[in-house]
């Protein structure tokens, strides 16, 4: 009789499936292209985050914060879903708020602009804006020469080499946008009080947080609810975004 211990076949592992994330853009251009950079760096997981894929939902000639919500939140369905808008000169900010609380979709808000969390990668920044970018543009230019005609010709793409010199860098833009926020001279602000966004369900998809009053919602990315969302100049919520998808550095080759 055979007393050798049976040998039991290891149990095959449990595929990991891909978060999927919606993420509404105002731009037509910028956000987009770098949405797709962030799939095409991060978002087979191989660098030690969980695999992701975003889905940007933008239109031509761009979207404003409140058609951003709205387009964003009628595509997901239900599913995880960001609204990545800017300061700028709008003047209904304060209702795509509104709308995004009562929908669920998480705020991906800057101030003055979107431009502004690309310079964080290479430089820090403040200094109130008064919705205008240009200041910060100009910085951009000179932080790297595949930024020097940013914006020139209606070229704000973030391909090739513009993509490629943000990488490495994206621990320093998050260090400098949790600094922007901890400076915020409107309420008590700090980076550790921001709702970061995990996947509650094995599959990878995340439960829809239950609606909230506009300030409360605001308050999500670290501000304090008595502040102001039109008084955070400046600053930048896509930080929030990148850690919810476990995107803390890139310093790999």
């Amino acid at each position: 009789m055979d007393d050798e211990p049976r040998l039991v076949p290891a149990a095959p592992p449990v595929p990991v499936r891909e978060r999927v994330v919606y993420v509404g853009c105002e731009g037509e251009s910028t956000e987009p292209d770098y949405l797709r950079y962030l799939n095409g760096r991060f978002g087979n997981g191989e660098n030690g985050n969980p695999p992701f894929r975003i889905i940007p939902v933008d239109e031509k000639d761009g979207l404003t914060p409140e058609r951003v919500v709205a387009r964003v939140s009628a595509k997901a369905g239900g599913d995880e879903a960001w609204a990545l808008f800017d300061r700028d000169r709008h003047t209904r900010i304060h209702q795509a708020v509104a709308d995004a609380a009562a929908s669920g979709v998480e705020l991906c808000f800057s101030h003055p602009s979107f431009d502004l969390w690309l310079l964080l990668h290479f430089q820090s920044f403040g200094g109130e804006q008064s919705g205008s970018s240009e200041n910060l543009k100009r910085k951009l230019r000179k932080a790297d020469t595949a930024f020097e005609r940013f914006d020139r010709r209606d070229d704000k793409s973030v391909m090739g080499a513009r993509a490629a010199a943000l990488q490495g860098r994206v621990g320093t833009a998050i260090g400098h946008a949790r600094g922007l926020l901890a400076q915020c001279e409107h309420g008590a602000g700090k980076a550790g009080q921001a709702t970061i966004v995990t996947p509650r369900r094995p599959e990878g998809a995340v439960v829809a947080p239950s609606p909230k009053s506009p300030e409360r919602w605001a308050a999500r990315s670290g501000h304090a609810p008595s502040c102001p969302v039109l008084n955070r100049d400046p600053s930048t919520d896509v930080w929030r975004l990148l850690v919810s998808l476990g995107i803390t550095q890139d310093d790999w080759k």
